[in-house]
């Protein structure tokens, strides 16, 4: 078992009589599914449809104080408690930054647990493995209670990589991508049985006419994947842009629908001069060019 402090990952915390419904109203997560043996994932979007930030919501045991903590991206974490402060209005929920107090560290190959913070199972994927919330100066002894071995966050960069799950800031900018584009409909990101949300009408619609040609997808090459931010061209012309990677394994945001078009065509993919082959992730269930 491997564990690893995530130092690009921050928490929220929001905490009232009215939280649960008042992140309900705004998340696309479903947050009367939310108990404290159960995350999950979801987004505040913008009213066009498109990523403010994404995160895991994870509820505190009553017995522990309760509350939902959201475990985001800690660069954005500030910019979150704001958006949220703005949409508060009368509920009776407080929003606070965590970020300088909480940590947030990723266990993989294997299950164990800890009493040093609030340990949850990856609802993205369970291959993820778990994440706990905790104070930093804790992380040494949590892993050794685990029974894990203490790693750096680039091992589990390649892990996410090598499983194709996307990280906003890296696989797609946010404020610039929708949910579909970003897998979040493939990895349990969106509810689309719960009420309303913000920009709910514009995924509903990407959902049910099937108008998301572009996918976040695994790509490999020979040697050492492209950086991010790299061109993806099928002949002279661009199919897509290359996001985070590990090796010879990484992930680019592609539009399928030219991917199709290219292995038509006999196009061979490339970024920065190098051959990728883009593949299907495990678990997803989107159309695929070449299936039937």
């Amino acid at each position: 078992m491997k564990a690893a402090l995530l130092p690009d990952r921050g928490v929220v915390k929001v905490v009232g009589l009215d939280a649960r419904t008042f992140l309900n109203g705004l998340l696309t997560t479903d947050l009367t599914k939310v108990t404290p043996a159960q995350a999950r994932f979801g987004a505040l979007l913008t009213p066009k449809g498109k990523i403010i930030v994404d995160c895991i919501v994870a509820e505190a045991p009553a017995e522990d104080g309760g509350g939902f903590f959201l475990d985001c991206p800690r660069a954005l974490a500030p910019a979150l408690v704001e958006k949220l402060n703005f949409y508060k209005l009368r509920a009776k929920a407080i929003c606070e930054d965590l970020s300088l107090v909480l940590g947030v560290m990723a266990v993989w190959d294997g299950d164990g647990e800890t009493e040093y913070g609030l340990v949850f199972t990856d609802p993205r994927l369970a291959a993820l493995g778990q994440r706990v919330m905790l104070p930093q100066h804790l992380v040494e002894d949590a892993a050794a209670e685990l029974g894990a071995d203490l790693v750096e966050a680039a091992a589990y960069e390649a892990h996410r990589i090598a499983l194709g799950v996307p990280r906003g800031g890296l696989d797609f900018i946010y404020g610039d991508a929708f949910p579909h584009e970003t897998d979040m409909d493939q990895l349990a990101g969106v509810d689309f049985d719960k009420g309303c949300y913000v920009g709910q009408e514009v995924v509903s619609r990407m959902e049910h006419r099937g108008t998301a040609r572009s996918r976040i997808v695994p790509i490999s090459a020979e040697a050492f994947a492209p950086d991010a931010g790299v061109p993806v061209m099928a002949g002279d012309k661009q199919v897509g842009i290359t996001g985070s990677h590990a090796g010879n394994r990484g992930l680019a945001m592609l539009r399928l629908d030219r991917v199709a078009d290219a292995r038509t065509a006999g196009h061979p993919l490339t970024a920065g001069g190098v051959a990728i082959e883009p593949r299907k992730p495990d678990w997803a269930t989107f159309d695929w060019p070449g299936e039937h």
